[in-house]
């Protein structure tokens, strides 16, 4: 554990290590909305989820 903080504390990979929980973020954002459209969808409101888009 000792060898992989060293590692990822390291200049070079200080931004890959911000750039993992960021990414997981986007894509759990992403599949929740999806979902959220989806249901939306099947709820006969296919408006409705171009006006939760431009919120």
């Amino acid at each position: 554990m000792e060898h992989f903080l060293e590692i990822l504390t390291k200049p070079d990979n200080i931004p890959i290590a911000i750039m993992i929980p960021l990414v997981g973020f986007c894509v759990w954002w992403a599949i929740s909305q999806g979902i959220r459209h989806d249901r939306l969808i099947k709820q006969g409101k296919k408006d409705g989820v171009y006006d939760e888009m431009i919120r």
